[in-house]
């Protein structure tokens, strides 16, 4: 079990949304607030040792939205490698917390009971805990720093995905799982 207080929340924000078309697509109104300040909202209302956002370099209005949500910034000079950078990147900045986890920010409807849920299904027997989803264990996930050098040792864009294969899961709603992939998504109800 990992104490919020001494857990890194860090949430994933610099997808270059390339299936979105143009505009930003975190920025784009989901329910009367930019897509990301849902997920944002959601991290920066829990007690985690520190909140850290992974950027895209040259986002000026996203990195001003998350720093107003309380978020150090960090910015993904080449986002087109990949999600496992930007996963690097966060732990990098995780410094010295006992666990991390991971959340995107284009997944508005995870609540805050689920990402409790999963810090507290990490233990030195099980160091990985992920969402249960349709059809694979997924993001938001938690990782203790037992497998920190794993996370920054990734690359391309699978980001954690063999590491959440057999790590025991945490359901969840369906419906709180999807993301905004395309402007046509569908919106939460």
């Amino acid at each position: 079990m990992a104490a919020l207080e001494r857990t890194a929340a860090i949430l994933l924000a610099a997808g270059l949304s390339r299936r979105f078309g143009p505009g930003d697509k975190l920025l784009c109104d989901h329910h009367g607030r930019p897509l990301v300040d849902h997920a944002a909202a959601t991290l920066a209302g829990l007690p985690f040792a520190r909140h850290i956002a992974v950027i895209r370099a040259h986002a000026p209005d996203l990195r001003a939205l998350l720093e107003a949500r309380g978020f150090t910034i960090v910015e993904n000079d080449a986002p087109e490698t990949g999600m496992a950078r930007s996963l690097a990147l966060g732990i990098a900045a995780a410094g010295d917390a006992e666990a991390a986890l991971i959340a995107l920010g284009d997944m508005p409807a995870v609540p805050a009971a689920h990402l409790q849920a999963l810090c507290a299904r990490l233990s030195p027997e099980a160091p990985v805990a992920a969402t249960l989803g349709p059809s694979r264990a997924m993001v938001p996930a938690a990782f203790l720093a037992s497998v920190f050098a794993r996370l920054q040792a990734l690359t391309g864009d699978r980001g954690a995905q063999d590491l959440l294969a057999g790590a025991p899961t945490v359901a969840i709603d369906p419906a709180c799982l999807f993301d905004v992939d395309r402007k046509a998504a569908p919106q939460a109800r």
